[in-house]
């Protein structure tokens, strides 16, 4: 599933290609998926000019004259820009055509989402699937020791493994399950310690943890397991540079110890029982 790295790298991907640039047409080829798509965007949309492309969590926020695209890219989903005249495929969705070129959600499960959010209704940040979501990783409010006061904060009392409190992107958002295992590793602590013992130094190793491992991820491209692919078609390298995310059994880089897995929520967690002891 594409987290905040794969969705950031997308975003960095088509901002350049489209941003200022007006919408020719809509095309929905087929609507149906998480939420059916508005078929109102077929008329209203065109001549509308791209102000800007913003994300939030795992959504892409694309700013029109009168609202805002929210783009999900779900389970298996890409966004490419590609020329106007390339010939559609197999699951692709819905295109954005902006003359000669189009941007294509290709979505072979169809978990994915193309919702619409008039400025009549308020600003985007009320709308209800972002109003719950955690800080973002890379904004002020996690930045330095802030990160730290977010995670304790938010953390107290609670007895879910800190992996799962990770996951659950409440306190902030973006840490997917590779990046869960990465950070845990980074800052020394153990994935099934209890989210409300951690202490405030390891907090702030864990927050400076996170930002460390999605700046890398998106500078590498993303993850690429499955699916994924950026904007050009290209798929991510992170993978390669993962310490204990898909390593079982593999020597530990730091201390040589064995790496071992686990199953958490159903989810493989990766860790280090040396240098993460519970």
């Amino acid at each position: 599933m594409p987290e905040l790295p794969e969705v950031e790298v997308t975003r960095l991907g088509i901002q350049p290609h489209l941003e200022g640039r007006k919408i020719t047409a809509v095309k929905i080829i087929d609507g149906r998926l998480r939420w059916p798509v508005p078929t109102s965007l077929v008329k209203s949309l065109p001549g509308q000019k791209v102000l800007g492309i913003e994300r939030r969590g795992k959504y892409l926020l694309m700013e029109m004259e009168t609202g805002y695209l929210l783009l999900h890219l779900g389970m298996t989903g890409t966004l490419r820009v590609l020329p106007g005249n390339e010939p559609l495929k197999p699951h692709d969705r819905v295109t954005f055509e902006f003359g000669e070129l189009s941007l294509r959600l290709h979505d072979p499960r169809k978990f994915g989402a193309v919702l619409w959010h008039s400025k009549s209704k308020g600003p985007i940040e009320k709308n209800a699937l972002l109003q719950k979501l955690g800080v973002e990783p890379f904004s002020p409010e996690f930045s330095g020791e802030l990160g730290a006061d977010v995670l304790y904060q938010c953390s107290r009392n609670r007895s879910i493994a800190v992996k799962q409190f990770l996951l659950a992107g409440q306190a902030v958002v973006g840490v997917g399950n590779i990046y869960c295992s990465e950070s845990l590793f980074e800052a020394g602590i153990h994935p099934a310690k209890a989210a409300g013992k951690l202490t405030r130094p390891q907090c702030s190793r864990l927050a400076a943890a996170v930002r460390l491992i999605l700046k890398r991820a998106i500078a590498a491209g993303g993850s690429s397991l499955k699916d994924f692919v950026n904007s050009q078609g290209d798929p991510g390298h992170f993978m390669m540079q993962t310490k204990v995310y898909d390593r079982k059994d593999q020597a530990c880089q730091v201390c040589k110890t064995p790496i071992k897995q686990m199953v958490q929520g159903q989810r493989s967690t990766y860790f280090c029982p040396q240098c993460q002891k519970r």
